[in-house]
């Protein structure tokens, strides 16, 4: 453990506040929309980076015209706030006005989606290199205190952050934009009855979200390159902040933003501390340790340090019409499908079959969330850890000379262990803040993968992950996936029609009711979360030794979001609906990964245009048809 000064301690406590008045811009945009328009933002992050970009183009128009100065510079930073305002409204009037309302799991996709689309569209105008601002005039030097030198910017940004929460208090407490503000998030009905223009306020507020997002990214430009990375990086960061201070609440996302930031710089001073014979490296915890004080927050105060108790998370749309026992024409797609499968691994090349070998494990995997949330109703925004853990624990045994089975056998259980012990923790919660902890149990597990270098190969990964020779060979791993993943869906779609299955949609679709008749609903979702983690490991046991290597990639952000998209694609709790949305996107990922260099954005509106236009999915909107053609 390092000395540690008092000298030390206050200059890394003001890069620690510098750090938090940063991210706590980026919050409070992202709990000023949250608390107006209930949405889940997740392109939140993309403002942020777009903020980045827009400063640096437009100050280097402003240095030539009118050569580099400081008020160049704030103007830069202005204008591209503004510029990041006007299009956030344009984004809530065109895309997001159309999903007030919808279940969380919708909110998220299609933000998503929106987040690819703004990617690609900054990779098409700026190119993929990074973009370092210049330092700014009049800032870029050092102030000594304590006799220490600290960078002039960083004490700036520690003033950035009180001035904006002064002024976003005063908004929201003295004004009577701020009350209307209050109004609807308080009572939206009631606020509109009243002659709030509901419409407008929330354009307003989204704008002005966004301008915050915006102004972030554009006074983070002289510290960090905009590069095309910052969306993705920072909104796990905004969502920490914003769940630990508690959902809608500014003055709860500062004081989150501050314990945050200065733990992080206090992990990075201390470093390595030493109990008895462990080690444990605290400067490599950073990108894990808010996530450690969000769940330890959560445990003690379950909606977060000045948070309200949220609405209960409803039923997905489609969850009550779908409870019948499939039908014929789901009998006839399970033959095709299985006649497809059958005739691919006879007929098909190798390149086809590595292509249906990555289906058939999507399928598993988008069959083990529908029984988390189609059947018991309980959204999941992190459920590549278990896929990821599944994947992990397959992959070390194997290259710990573990036979094949034993390998392989192992990565259920490891991921079951994983669902029992996070299922323990979240059942306290509920709602949006159960569904942002899942979130942050994937991040801490994604960071242990990515910095454990002597056990999980940390960025590197993974490589040299085969099945033995006989299953190595021609067509063997691919019939030998198809029969392991037809028989864990069979016992998936039996699980469902088990008396827990039928507990599991009481208490999803009525807690109150069923607790009333006896059903324990907490300790019915408990079990679900780790049968669920159980198949999503054994998913990612097939994915390691299908592709021979692994990376953090397994279990990140992005692998939980193509999962939740898979399950709308084919519907939350259509019965083939795994299938279907995982042979759709799977397909089309692929196709457009070899045609374009866009392909994100042709996936982000592939995602829009099914959150708006096909909410149910295929399945599900398929049985909806089906079901009103037959009351009439």
């Amino acid at each position: 453990m390092r000395a540690v000064t008092l000298a030390a301690l206050f200059i890394q406590l003001l890069n620690g506040l510098a750090s938090a008045s940063a991210l706590f811009l980026v919050a409070a945009g992202l709990t000023l929309i949250f608390g107006v328009s209930r949405i889940i933002n997740f392109a939140h992050g993309s403002f942020y980076m777009l903020g980045a970009y827009a400063a640096y183009a437009i100050g280097a128009r402003l240095d030539v015209h009118f050569g580099r100065s400081l008020g160049g510079f704030a103007a830069a930073v202005v204008l591209a706030a503004v510029a990041v305002a006007a299009l956030g409204a344009l984004v809530e009037r065109l895309v997001l006005r159309r999903l007030y309302g919808a279940p969380e799991l919708l909110q998220l996709t299609a933000t998503f989606g929106l987040l690819l689309i703004i990617r690609d569209a900054t990779l098409a105008a700026f190119g993929a290199e990074d973009l370092l601002g210049p330092r700014v005039p009049g800032l870029d030097g050092t102030v000594e205190l304590l006799g220490r030198p600290v960078p002039s910017y960083d004490l700036a940004l520690i003033v950035a952050g009180p001035v904006v929460l002064a002024a976003l208090t005063y908004i929201i407490t003295c004004t009577r934009f701020g009350v209307q503000m209050r109004a609807t998030a308080e009572h939206r009905v009631l606020a509109a009855a009243l002659g709030i223009d509901e419409a407008r306020l929330a354009t307003i507020v989204f704008a002005l979200g966004a301008l915050l997002g915006g102004l972030a990214g554009a006074l983070q430009l002289p510290r960090e390159p905009a590069n095309l990375g910052m969306d993705l990086s920072v909104i796990a960061d905004a969502f920490v902040v914003t769940v630990v201070g508690g959902l809608g609440s500014i003055p709860g996302a500062f004081l989150a933003a501050v314990l945050i930031g200065v733990t992080k710089a206090l992990c990075i001073m201390i470093g390595d501390v030493s109990v008895g014979v462990v080690t444990f490296a605290l400067p490599r915890a950073t990108l894990v340790v808010e996530f450690v004080v969000m769940a330890a927050v959560l445990a003690v105060r379950p909606n977060g340090l000045l948070g309200k108790p949220p609405a209960a998370m409803g039923a997905l749309p489609e969850a009550r019409a779908l409870v019948r026992r499939p039908g014929h024409a789901q009998a006839i797609v399970a033959a095709a499908a299985l006649g497809a499968a059958l005739l691919l691994g006879i007929a098909g090349d190798d390149y086809a079959r590595v292509l249906a070998t990555d289906i058939l494990i999507a399928t598993l995997f988008t069959a083990s969330l529908q029984l988390l949330t189609g059947t018991g109703g309980i959204v999941s925004f992190g459920h590549a850890a278990y896929f990821g853990i599944g994947a992990y624990a397959a992959a070390l045994a194997a290259r710990h000379a573990w036979p094949f089975a034993a390998a392989l056998a192992l990565a259920p259980l490891a991921a079951w262990l994983a669902g029992w012990f996070f299922g323990a923790l979240s059942m306290r919660l509920a709602g949006i803040y159960r569904a942002m902890l899942t979130l942050a149990f994937a991040q801490i597990v994604w960071s242990i993968a990515y910095q454990w270098d002597a056990v999980t190969g940390g960025s590197n990964g993974l490589v040299g992950v085969w099945p033995p020779p006989w299953l190595g060979a021609g067509r063997a791993y691919y019939w030998f996936t198809l029969a392991i993943v037809a028989l864990a869906w069979f016992a998936l779609a039996a699980l469902r029609r088990t008396p827990f299955g039928f507990a599991l949609r009481a208490g999803r679709d009525a807690a109150a009711r069923a607790e009333a008749l006896g059903i324990d609903v907490r300790q019915r979702q408990w079990r679900a979360c780790a049968l669920a983690g159980a198949f999503a490991g054994l998913a990612g046991g097939l994915f390691a030794f299908s592709k021979g290597s692994l990376s953090p990639e397994t279990l990140g952000i992005g692998r939980s979001v193509d999962v939740l998209v898979m399950l709308l694609l084919g519907g939350v709790d259509a019965p083939f609906g795994p299938l279907l949305g995982a042979g759709a996107f799977v397909w089309l990922q692929d196709t457009l990964a070899r045609t374009t260099d866009y392909w994100r954005a042709c996936v982000g509106v592939g995602i829009l245009v099914l959150c708006l236009a096909f909410p149910h999915g295929v399945g599900g909107g398929y049985a909806r048809l089906r079901a009103a053609l037959t009351r009439r």
